[in-house]
């Protein structure tokens, strides 16, 4: 696991993704709990970030539980927490997702946004898919997205510069990204300033490592973590069969 979500990167997270369509994603997993599920009511959101897939299930009238490592990120979560008046179906609590039990059970558990991807080893993967399933009872629904490594190797990493612009400042966030193939990996740089028009009010930097997998690897650590896969769709269209151009692909396993 490396050390990434640091103060100032989870400052501004929220912002850098402020284009992603969350409540999509959300409508999306919605409709596969209601597809694949078995009378859901509780979900475990391993991975919660700032909460931002957490808070739109919450309104869709479920009760979510979100584990984050970052305190950096749980601690906007926490923020976002404090300002929903009425809010009570929603928690969250800091944890590592390859060890974390709650001594509870849900109904599904999510790892959205990557999070799969974070755990590097093989021994990583696989604590952190039977940390869901030691929080699901048979049946239970596992919804989670990865990087698809046939469009990943057919693609390959670019340079990229996003720009993010609110009434007070700008946001310029350089990345860069280097494959390890015979690993699975892919390094990715980010370099982040912060600028009020011509002043530099913050910068920084941090290195994320990311894995990317393929079907059949899937189907084994899904198997070997006690889950039967249902569905792999490409993501976010996800009645769409994946493909060399799919960057993400969702998953959907059941808890057997």
């Amino acid at each position: 696991m490396n050390n990434v979500f640091g103060a100032e990167y989870a400052g501004i997270y929220n912002l850098l993704y402020s284009d992603k369509d969350y409540s999509g994603e959300c409508d999306l997993i919605g409709r596969l709990f209601h597809q694949y599920g078995n009378s859901i009511s509780s979900v475990l959101d391993l991975g919660c970030g700032t909460g931002n897939h957490a808070f739109p299930i919450s309104r869709q009238g479920y009760e979510v539980v979100g584990v984050e490592r970052s305190e950096n990120m749980l601690a906007v979560a926490q923020q976002k927490l404090s300002r929903e008046h009425g809010e009570d179906r929603i928690g969250f609590r800091q944890g590592d997702i390859r060890n974390i039990r709650l001594e509870r059970s849900f109904d599904s558990a999510l790892m959205m946004f990557a999070v799969l991807g974070y755990q590097i080893e093989n021994a990583d993967v696989l604590a952190a898919l039977r940390t869901a399933r030691a929080h699901l009872q048979p049946g239970g629904l596992l919804i989670f997205d990865v990087w698809y490594g046939p469009a990943v190797l057919r693609e390959r990493p670019s340079d990229r510069i996003k720009i993010t612009c609110t009434e007070e400042e700008r946001v310029l966030r350089v990345a860069s990204g280097e494959l390890r193939v015979a690993q699975q990996l892919c390094t990715v740089r980010y370099h982040i300033l912060r600028l009020a028009g011509e002043r530099l009010l913050a910068e920084t930097q941090e290195t994320h490592v990311m894995r990317f997998f393929f079907p059949m690897e899937l189907d084994l650590l899904l198997a070997s973590s006690a889950f039967t896969p249902i569905r792999v769709g490409a993501f976010p269209q996800f009645d769409r069969e994946p493909d060399e151009t799919t960057w993400n692909i969702l998953v959907v396993a059941r808890a057997v």
